[in-house]
Parts: C-alpha cells; sequence; structure tokens
C-alpha cells in the first residue's frame, strides 16, 4: 500500500492510499514513503489546511469501516470548517444515540480531512479525540479553524 510520511504542526503524520483513495491517515514517521500523485496532493492540501490556505479537502476518500462508521464519516464530512456540533446534535440528525457515534468519531481513520475533531459535548467541551496528544491535538485543530473551545 502506497504511503507518506510527512511533518506538520500536529506532528509527524503517515497518509495512505488504496485504489486511488485515501484510506488513512496516522500519526508517525514511516521508515519507508511512496510519492504517488494522490499521496503529494493530500501532503499539499493538508499543509495548505495547517497553513490557513485550505478550508476544503478535494480527495478521494475511501474509509473502511462497517455500514455505521462509514454513515457517520461521511456525516461529518458535511460539518463545515470553523463549525462544530454536539454528539447529540449529529446522533439525532442520523437518528442513532451518541454514544455509538462517538465510538465511530474514536475509529475515523482519516482524522483531521474526515473532521471528528468538530464534534463536541453537550456541554460544549471537547469530549475526547483519538489522535496524538488527544485533547491538545483537538483544541489546535479548532483553534486553526477559528473556533474557541
Amino acid at each position: 500500500m502506497p504511503q507518506l510520511s510527512f511533518t506538520s504542526p500536529i506532528g509527524p503524520l503517515a497518509l495512505f492510499e488504496a485504489d486511488d483513495a485515501i484510506v488513512a491517515l496516522d500519526w508517525g514517521w514511516l521508515p519507508e514513503s511512496d510519492d504517488t500523485p494522490l499521496l503529494r496532493r493530500a501532503r499539499d492540501q493538508l499543509e495548505e489546511y495547517f497553513d490557513g490556505k485550505r478550508r476544503v479537502f478535494d480527495l478521494t476518500l475511501a474509509p473502511q469501516g462497517t455500514v455505521f462508521q462509514r454513515k457517520v464519516w461521511a456525516a461529518l464530512e458535511q460539518i463545515p470548517f470553523g463549525s462544530t456540533l454536539s454528539y447529540g446534535q449529529l446522533a439525532e440528525k442520523l437518528g442513532t444515540a451518541p454514544r455509538p457515534l462517538g465510538g465511530a468519531c474514536g475509529r475515523n481513520p482519516i482524522p483531521v480531512i474526515i473532521p471528528c475533531h468538530r464534534v463536541l459535548a453537550a456541554d460544549g467541551g471537547l469530549g475526547g479525540y483519538s489522535g496524538i496528544d488527544g485533547i491538545e491535538t483537538k483544541e489546535f485543530l479548532l483553534r486553526l479553524e477559528g473556533v474557541k473551545p
């Protein structure tokens, strides 16, 4: 599977590609990287996002998960840059409960690009975040988008 590592403000990131789609983004540096056009494009778009020059990603994504997880991840992609929803609000939109929705957010294989960081607790608290440094990373991403957590 082609993969590309690069540095970012939230630490080293690794992108993974399969069948001409981005399938994962993970924290860490891989000793070997591939340089495919799609991986370069994804890296460039992430760098633009971190530089405050991109609000929407234009990439083919193919996250692997259950039907329910993919439904949640598709809904996350609809939350606009600089906006947030509570787990309860998103659960209501999807006709489910907040707890399984939170589980699906925590299993998001393409964080940042699929913006699970835009989902907050009902009281406005940050809730959780599965990325490296957890809540600190979520807070950084929200601040980058102009949200005051």
